[in-house]
Formats: structure tokens, sequence, C-alpha cells
């Protein structure tokens, strides 16, 4: 039925028919209803900039048992892939997903393809064509949302009866611009990890990346610092531990969780909290970690303040995550952070050499006081700055959506190491401080202790805001606390840096900010044993 609609610009590439049972999804114990699969691409064209072909490449999963609702699956990163529309519902090893649940699912590329044959900056190319800058910052909302609809009313024999987005990272920031552009007549929208100001958080990665340059203790085989020979997993270990000392019991119970991040940024001090050598050099790489060398101090200090542009982090014992390392000590000056300002978030494109020594010395060399100007600026033939198309326009208000009685639902891992929960935590002070008591009827945000970006760290990760948020919009159930639980062994997709100390199925409730999950009584194992206060 795909094939025959009629469409401006549509083109179906493919269409087939599912079986149920015959499709697995990692980590869901259930196989896939039967479902119908659409992949096509919409307003294909060659760019007048840079000759290049461009389209929205999509794929839709319709299934045979549905439940009335449509889900746009919004795509992390910088996009350019088509991932499978099963509609992931976020966290770490979610148990469902919206294909299970029943939705009719959408995913797209949002507006370009990653270019394999260009090594290293392939995935950030397209910010040389200023349309596929603002198709991936927003436009692609406008121009697949009512193809989506169109295809459901097609396929079914009437349209959705409610609508939602779900995203995560990147995905997060774009939930957070459907909010503010009110783009795609969401009724409900579920994010973590939302870099809202994703072009600022791109700068301060290179910026903290400069911040860890100055204590690297080797280098690179191409000559450049080595990040990951700043900081030992002993010594971020060392922080870690000393940060649970100062702050782990301010919730009423040390369990390995910083609950009360607020009054743990208030309690804990680097320089007071954190053994401190004696030698210049600190502990030599691959030793257990006694202290910190005062330069590594003060590298950690920079990191934790952040740029004047930007916040810093809250001290957190998920500090001491792998995805922590990755984002910090690699995405930093290599295929993430630099190549987005080279490329998307600088007007005109700085670009940069495709091989990881150009881009690194890109991100190590970027000024952010001179050139972060470039987040700002517009000319001819970029007529929208980065800070333009990548962040929602009146973050604060969100007034079509919240007028129209829209729901959104924010969680944000206090250990992310790109992009800082205290500026969702500033978001939504802002907010409340527009709409006063009212902004709990539209908006409220959970933060993730020991969460890494978007999922990770020694947290209780796994968690399901889908569910909340079809019962605040649909049946007028407003969330309280969320359950959320570990992934320790024996999980369908363990997460191996839950403590073994930690039940396998550790729970904790994730408490609607400002509240802080408190010990009460019992076991302390369990969501139960704790409020929300």
């Amino acid at each position: 039925m795909a094939q025959d609609l009629n469409y401006p610009g549509l083109k179906i590439t493919g269409a087939q028919q599912v079986p149920d049972g015959s499709l697995t999804v990692p980590g869901i114990a259930s196989a896939m209803p039967e479902h119908c699969v659409i992949s096509g691409q919409l307003h294909e064209r060659i760019s007048p900039v840079d000759g290049k072909r461009y389209a929205i490449g999509f794929e839709m999963r319709l299934p045979t048992a549905w439940n009335g609702r449509f889900f746009y699956q919004a795509n992390g990163g910088l996009d350019g892939f088509v991932t499978p529309a099963y509609g992931n519902i976020l966290g770490g090893g979610p148990a469902s997903n919206g294909l299970l649940k029943g939705f009719a699912v959408l995913s797209s590329n949002g507006g370009h393809a990653f270019e394999r044959d260009v090594p290293v900056v392939g995935g950030a190319t397209f910010g040389r064509d200023p349309q596929a800058r603002l198709d991936y910052g927003y436009d692609t909302l406008n121009q697949t949302v009512p193809m989506a609809r169109a295809l459901i009313t097609r396929h079914y024999g009437r349209p959705p009866d409610r609508a939602y987005l779900v995203g995560s990272s990147n995905g997060g920031r774009l939930g957070l611009v459907a909010a503010a552009r009110d783009l795609g007549g969401f009724d409900g929208i579920a994010v973590t990890t939302p870099g809202y100001r994703l072009p600022l958080a791109a700068m301060t990665q290179v910026w903290d990346a400069q911040q860890l340059a100055r204590v690297a203790r080797q280098a690179r085989p191409d000559g450049l610092p080595d990040l990951e020979s700043s900081f030992s997993p002993a010594e971020l270990g060392l922080l870690a531990h000393s940060i649970l000392k100062r702050c782990d019991a301010l919730d009423g119970l040390a369990d390995g969780l910083v609950q009360d991040a607020q009054a743990c940024l208030a309690q804990f001090q680097l320089r007071r909290d954190v053994p401190i050598c004696t030698a210049a050099q600190g502990s030599p790489p691959g030793s257990d970690a006694a202290c910190l060398s005062p330069a590594q101090i003060d590298a950690l200090d920079a990191v934790f303040k952040g740029p004047d542009l930007y916040p810093g982090l809250p001290f957190d014992p998920g500090i001491q995550g792998r995805n922590w390392r990755e984002w910090k000590f690699t995405n930093s000056l290599g295929p993430r952070d630099a190549i987005a300002l080279a490329f998307v978030f600088t007007t005109p494109p700085d670009g940069v050499a495709a091989d990881a020594r150009s881009v690194a010395h890109y991100a190590l060399n970027f000024d952010v006081r001179v050139d972060g100007a470039k987040l700002l600026a517009r000319d001819a033939v970029y007529t929208q700055s980065a800070m333009d198309f990548m962040t929602p326009p009146d973050a604060m208000g969100l007034a079509s959506f919240v007028k129209r009685g829209g729901k959104l639902l924010v969680a944000h891992g206090t250990a992310d190491p790109v992009f800082s929960a205290l500026d969702s935590i500033r978001w939504y002070e802002g907010f409340v401080a527009r709409h006063g008591e009212r902004a709990r009827d539209s908006a409220r945000l959970y933060l993730v202790p020991g969460m890494n970006h978007s999922l990770g760290g020694p947290a209780t990760d796994q968690f399901d805001l889908v569910e909340a948020l079809v019962a605040w919009t649909e049946r007028g159930q407003a969330p309280q606390a969320i359950e959320a639980s570990a992934r320790g062994p024996g999980s369908l997709l363990p997460n191996p840096e839950v403590p073994a100390d930690w039940s396998p199925r550790r729970s904790r409730p994730l408490c609607p900010w400002p509240k802080v999950a408190r010990y009460v009584a019992g076991d302390p194992e369990q969501a139960s044993s704790f409020s929300c206060r």
C-alpha cells in the first residue's frame, strides 16, 4: 500500500512483511511482532554548494497489531544513518521498545548519509551544505512527520491518535527543539541526555581536551599529546572514591551512589578532599593511585568548572566509567566533537583534512575566546548560525507546546561527560521560573546518579520513560518517581560497571527535580526503601 502513496518528493525503496517472532532485538526478551517495514527517501537533491547528493532517508515499521500511536525515533550523534525503527525507549538495556508496544515507528538519517569513503571526518562533511545543516538541526522533522502521518493513514485507514518523540543525546536535543518550535504536533516527548546547547557542549569538549593535554604524560604516535595518559583508570578511581567519601551518605545511605548532586557540588572540594602528591609527576601510569599531582588537580578543577559559556560537571563517582574516558580522551579530539565544530558548527565551515592528526590538531588549537564567535556567525550562504539551527528557541518558554497541553519528560545522567547535567538543571529551573508551579504540569526532569552519556557507568540505568509519558499524556497520571534498575550479571544486556557489591538487579527511584531519593528503611537494594524528598 505504501508504494501507491502519492506524496511529493517521496520515493519508496523497499517494503516487506516481517512475520511474527522472526526478528529479535539484542537485550529484548520477546521477539518482535508481525509488522511491515518500509524504507525510502524524501526530497532527493544535488547541493549547489558542494555538488553532492542529499536526501532524507527513512525507515518505518508498522505493526499489524497497532496501538494507534506514532513514535518518532530521534537519532543521536551526527546522524547520517537510518537506524532500525524499533522505537528505542532510552536508558541502558531497555526491556521493551516501541514496536513491541504496538507503536508505528519512524527513524531517519537526518537528511544526509555518512561518507564512508572519507575517513575520520565522513560523518560531518554534510556541514558544507546549508540545507543539510538545517535538516540536521530541525528541518527533517518538518519534512518527515507529515509524510509519516500520511503513510500511517494510508496503511491503517486512519491517522494516528497520538504522536510521541523519543530520543537521547542529539536526539534529546531534537526533542527540546521540537517542543520549542512545536514541530510535528507531538503530544508527548521523552528524552535523555539532551545536549540542547550542543554547539557549546562540543566547544567545551575541545576546551576540556586542551586542559587534559597539559598533564598528558605520553605522546601519541603522531606526536600529539595522548589524553589517555593524563589520568589512569586508577587515578580517576581515586577521584571517584574521594567523591563517595564526601558525598555518598548525603542522601542517608552509603551505597555507592551520590543521589544529592547539588549538595555534593556544595560539599566536595577537589583541593581538600583528594590526596595531592608532593612529587609533580603524580602516580606512575599503571600503578595504584594514592594521590594526584597538583597539575592534575588544576586540570580537573578547570574541567569541572567549565569555560565561561557552558556549565561544568557535577561531582559524581561515574567519572570512573569507561564512557567518561571515551568522551573526554578520545571523542573530544576525534570523530565527534572536533569534526562537528570544524564542519557543522562554525560559519563558514572551518573544515579540516581527513586524517586523525589534523582533526586532533584542530581541536587542540581551537581558541574558545576567538573561534567561539563562529558558532554565532552567519553569512550570505549560511543564513542561520549553529546556535540558530541547533538550539531550541526560547527553551525556557515552549509556549505553543505548553499551551496545547504537550508533556515533556527529561532524564540526565549526573556522570555524563559531554552534555552537562547542570545545563539541564539550568534549563529546567529557567522553565519553572517562567511558568511557575504550572511548569510541572508540562515538564519534569529526572537525574540518574552515576550514569554516563545516555547509559553505563556505576548506575541504575534501566528505566522506561515511555510508559510514564503515555500514562501522563493520555490518562492524566502525572509521573512521580520512576523506578530504575541496575543491569548486573544475568541481565539480557549486562552493564560491566555495576559494582560487585550491588545486587545485580538493584533498583532506585528516579525522582522529579528538585527532589532527591533518600533512604527511609528496609532492603537497601530495593527502590521501595527510598522516598523522594
